[in-house]
């Protein structure tokens, strides 16, 4: 069985590619093309700016690998290079010839003497093409506070607008009302199926090893898809070509040592980074003699090595291990964790054709073992992904880029198995596994009208289909986003995006659980589509000091998935049977306000959202909010540097409590008092807010060494947020009922010693 989800507007992209295409200029042309870096570790930069001085319309930037390629038509050029945190560079060249030419640029802290970061003119967000997008800077992440005072890249994210954490001190996030499932979550080009550590207040990602991040708020590009609401990124550093050097941090609770260096210098690096918690280690202090013997942590360990073959060839291979463990004696244990692994070959075809090719593995699983009576227990589930990866990149001239290319996935999925043994217990359950391949093809183009207008727009056609069972769905994803710049410091954007998502993440919790459970699209589970259509405003002021945005967005969503009431997922063969189906919508504003330049900078966000489900068996087939609705979300977040050795950082939240299914009422049954329920999602959880507050004293920075300490209060005015609500009968009248609040954290201090030789 095959079905087609038909898209009109895919003739239209059809038709702008073609005549895009054949109207390229015959003009006399030559390329300058090469590789920009950071001038002390030679890591590539990616996204930094290359551009003809005084006009940011003939210019590019470089791909996720370093790789530019600018064409224009022959003369003399001022071409300025620039990126985030680097001294920018300009020089003369006489372009009348192909040239190749990479760009070393220094970093900022690397300067002699003090200095004050000010805003340049570039490709900023307002020449942009793209909207909905969101570039973490990772000295950013590093001064932003956050529980136990480690840097986290999930936890910065929840902090920019449209972009919310799933629960108090949760490394899920919602975006834009979709659930944590419908975020693709990116290392290495590899998909992390479980990003937290220790239930979510630790995320996988070790700041320490990280290059670059970048979300998009689901109008991502054509060479993304299978998820509905966002992409998240992340890269990995390379490590220095050039030097040895060692990088760690002692916290609380955590402690951290990354090591990097050339394997031939100016030819390969490697990049070495580990992480480890040792609350455990203090678990002898417990009154408790069991809580004595129990074990809570986690490991993770990221590494990387790329060799250099020639100027066109590069070669990357990256990898991550994850694991959770948490143990009472003997009687109880679980773990869990990622795997993953990319091997990259990266080849310059030419000056103007870039080639990516990836293999990609991701595996996460999860054990339990249980000691009841004599009887032991050990349940296992595991989910597999590997996948082939070609990119292509054709920098046809300044104004053309052309993007194509595909990718074959395959998934293999064990939802559980049971393994029982003992005096009372003797017997194997196993869910059947389930198989299923994805094959993606894309294309997109980007086109610069003229110096007021530019488009992006593409095609993702995707076959997902089971390797067991007779069905397939093919769908056509469309994207198109119009940029009209109306002048150096305002312009007007629009998008339209469609996604769909064949991997259904199925939990009871709100923030995600270690064993909640993925299936694949079947016969019965259809995949889910996303439509979505956006406008936005983005202005610079003051010499690009300043950033101004505003977004608003619809999504219209089809075969949308809910719970039966009393749903029950855990060792059911039949699970599809506790599903129900329907449709849905969402909608909001986000605004943004950023000081990028000066002593002091940060932002303030906020955010107006509503994502609302429709399903015949629930609330009467009315429209009711999603478990994730949350309608206002305010953000403010500052970072002062006191002077050249004291930086200070402050954050602010504010957000609607989730939409929760709390008893209406309850009535009396043979003297039992049973609780009854009306709407779904009819309350709300208590509104939330919280502040947090760091200070970073460098204690010492030579050359050769580097030394620092991080203080940070998280919950600094102790905000008595509710992380449960439950309910019990009152004992001394059972006709009433009391409602139970569960606060997580009130004043969490934490301290870290950093430092770098």
């Amino acid at each position: 069985m095959i079905k087609t989800n038909n898209i009109r507007p895919v003739f239209f992209l059809i038709v702008c590619l073609t005549f895009s295409l054949v109207s390229l200029s015959q003009q006399r042309k030559f390329t300058l093309s090469g590789y920009v870096k950071d001038s002390i570790s030679r890591e590539t930069l990616m996204s930094a700016n290359v551009y003809v001085k005084n006009n940011t319309n003939q210019g590019a930037a470089s791909n996720a690998y370093g790789f530019y390629s600018l064409t224009l038509a022959e003369g003399n050029y001022v071409i300025v290079v620039q990126y985030i945190g680097y001294k920018t560079i300009e020089f003369d060249i006489k372009l009348d010839k192909n040239i190749k030419k990479d760009f070393q640029l220094m970093p900022q802290s690397q300067q002699l003497g003090a200095v004050e970061i000010k805003a340049e003119r570039s490709i900023d967000k307002v020449a942009q093409t793209n909207m909905g997008v969101e570039k973490l800077s990772v000295q950013e992440v590093a001064k932003i506070p956050v529980i136990f005072g480690e840097k986290d890249v999930l936890k910065t994210i929840s902090l920019t607008p449209g972009v919310k954490s799933s629960g108090e001190g949760s490394s899920g996030f919602y975006v834009r009302g979709g659930g944590y499932d419908q975020n693709l979550i990116l290392l290495d080009e590899a998909v992390v199926f479980n990003a937290s550590h220790l239930m979510g207040f630790f995320s996988v990602f070790n700041s320490d090893a990280l290059k670059d991040v970048i979300l998009y708020k689901g109008t991502q590009p054509a060479e993304y898809g299978g998820r509905l609401s966002s992409v998240l990124d992340v890269k990995m550093q390379e490590g220095s070509s050039t030097e040895y050097k060692v990088d760690g941090g002692i916290g609380l609770i955590a402690s951290r040592l990354k090591v990097e260096g050339p394997i031939v210098k100016d030819k390969g690096s490697f990049v070495v980074s580990g992480r480890r918690t040792y609350a455990d280690l203090f678990l002898f202090l417990a009154p408790d003699e069991m809580a004595k013997d129990a074990s809570l942590y986690f490991y993770d360990l990221n590494l990387k090595g790329n060799y250099r073959i020639n100027d066109r060839h590069h070669l990357y291979i990256s990898g991550y291990l994850g694991r959770d463990v948490l143990g009472l004696q003997d009687k109880f244990g679980i773990d869990w964790g990622n795997m993953t692994g990319t091997l990259r070959w990266n080849w310059a075809v030419s000056n103007k054709l870039f080639s990516n090719t990836s293999f990609i593995a991701s595996d996460y699983n999860y054990k339990i073992k249980v000691d009841y009576e004599d009887n032991l227990i050990d349940i296992l589930s595991r989910i597999n992904n590997y996948t082939l990866k070609q990119d292509f990149t054709f920098y046809s001239s300044s104004s053309h880029t052309l993007k194509f290319g595909f990718n074959a996935a395959y998934y293999r999925i064990l939802p559980g198995s049971i393994t029982a043994s003992g005096a009372f217990i003797n017997r194997d359950v196993q869910m059947p596994n389930k198989f299923a391949a994805d094959i993606a093809a894309y294309i997109s183009h980007s086109w610069k009208v003229n110096e007021h207008i530019s488009l992006e727009y593409g095609l993702r056609g995707t076959d997902f289909f089971s390797t067991t069972s007779d069905f397939a769905y093919f769908t056509l994803e469309p994207r198109l986003s119009a940029n009209w710049k109306m002048n150096d410091d305002n312009s007007i954007k629009a998008a339209y995006t469609r996604n769909s998502q064949n991997l259904h993440l199925l939990s009871n919790s709100t923030s995600g659980n270690p064993t909640d459970l993925w299936i694949p699209s079947s016969e019965k589970v259809k995949p889910e589509i996303a439509d979505q259509i956006s406008l936005g405003y983005f202005r610079n002021i003051y010499s690009n000091t300043y950033e101004l945005s505003a977004e608003i967005y619809y999504k219209d969503l089809k075969n949308q998935i809910d719970y039966k009431d009393g749903a029950s997922f855990n060792f059911n063969t039949q699970v599809d049977t506790q599903l129900v189906f329907g449709k849905g919508r969402g909608y909001g504003v986000e605004l943004f306000f950023k000081k990028k330049a000066g002593r002091l900078t940060g932002w303030i966000g906020y955010t107006f959202s509503r994502i609302e489900k429709k399903i015949e068996s629930i609330n009467e087939g009315n429209y009711y909010p999603a478990k994730q609705d949350r309608t206002h979300d305010i953000i403010l977040v500052a970072m002062y540097d006191i002077n050249e050795k004291l930086n200070m950082s402050v954050s602010w939240v504010y957000y609607t409590g989730n939409a929760v299914t709390f008893p209406s009422g309850k009535y009396e049954i043979d003297g039992r008092w049973v609780s009854y329920y009306t709407e779904r999602n009819a309350y709300r959880m208590p509104n939330y807010h919280r502040l947090d507050v760091g200070l970073t004293w460098q204690v010492r920075k030579t050359k050769r060494y580097e030394s620092s300490w991080n203080f940070s209060v998280y919950n600094a005015y102790g905000a008595k947020n509710a992380y449960t609500i439950t309910f019990e009968t009152d004992e001394n009248d059972p006709t009433r009922t009391r409602a139970i609040k569960t606060i997580l954290f009130r004043w969490v201090p934490s301290f870290t010693y950093n430092f770098r030789f």
